[in-house]
């Protein structure tokens, strides 16, 4: 266990740079597309009312109110969010691929260390699966920060409702990242941390068989799929949480499938 939380604070520290840059790319131009939008919708506003002209109450009836979740689901605040999703799978290939391509070839002292391989699995896994919950808790403390000085832009009689929950669960892209019940959590990051062992899997199908290996971890990522699938085509004799307990077994059964394919292809394929 000692060995395995070194291995993963080595990878915390390794992605390091990548994850400060991430926060910094979020918070800036979520911060900055409040003000942005909310500044240009005064704009709009007072331009309308001085040109045409028109009172607040005409204005705010042919215009509408601004509300929160216009700057939630702006390319502002989705852009960041994207990008870090985006650059987080790449990274699930570049976590293993520098060790073999890097000046030193640094997988094969990672492999001699004297401790199970498959902790080496682990502990990457475990990297990746800390860098994104520790995007998900940054993106929860800025809401309410972004929410307060979205109010304190705009005048009170222009606000909509401004609830970022709201927002949250009336986009589909945010409430996927964002999970507004325990059950939508599970299911998310369950199939989300499932993807990270199977994509981990495939990669080292093709590090231990080269072409022939990319041709195997293909066939199995579409053969994990069509199994995720399968409980679909009999949901109409299941009920709703008899599918979500039967998608739940799946899901774990294929992560322990990825885990024994894994550890034995860095035990017995992969060699220094």
């Amino acid at each position: 266990m000692n060995r395995y939380l070194k291995l993963v604070n080595f990878e915390i520290n390794r992605a390091s740079k990548l994850f400060a840059s991430l926060l910094a790319i979020v918070a800036v131009s979520q911060f900055a597309g409040v003000v942005v939008r909310s500044k240009n919708y005064l704009s709009e506003a007072n331009r309308v009312m001085r040109e045409q002209p028109v009172t607040q109450a005409e204005f705010l009836n042919s215009h509408g109110t601004i509300s929160f979740s216009q700057i939630i689901t702006s390319l502002w605040f989705l852009g960041p969010i994207a990008l870090s999703s985006a650059l987080l799978i790449l990274y699930i290939f570049l976590i293993w691929y520098r060790d073999w391509f890097g000046k030193n070839t640094f997988i094969y002292r990672l492999l001699m260390l004297p401790t199970e391989r498959i902790n080496i699995f682990f502990a990457k896994a475990t990297a990746i699966v800390l860098l994104v919950f520790g995007l998900i808790a940054f993106q929860l403390i800025l809401l309410p920060l972004q929410q307060t000085l979205f109010e304190s832009l705009v005048p009170a009689e222009f606000l909509g409702y401004s609830d970022y929950h709201h927002a949250l669960n009336s986009f589909w892209f945010l409430s996927l990242i964002i999970p507004y019940s325990f059950d939508q959590f599970l299911v998310s990051y369950g199939i989300g941390i499932m993807a990270v062992f199977l994509l981990f899997t495939a990669i080292l199908f093709e590090r231990s068989f080269r072409w022939k290996g990319i041709v195997i971890g293909i066939l199995f990522i579409i053969f994990v799929g069509l199994l995720l699938l399968t409980p679909f085509l009999v949901e109409d004799v299941l009920y709703p949480k008899e599918l979500l307990l039967l998608e739940g077994v799946l899901l774990i059964s294929i992560t322990v499938l990825s885990i024994i394919i894994s550890r034995f292809l860095l035990n017995k394929k992969i060699t220094v």
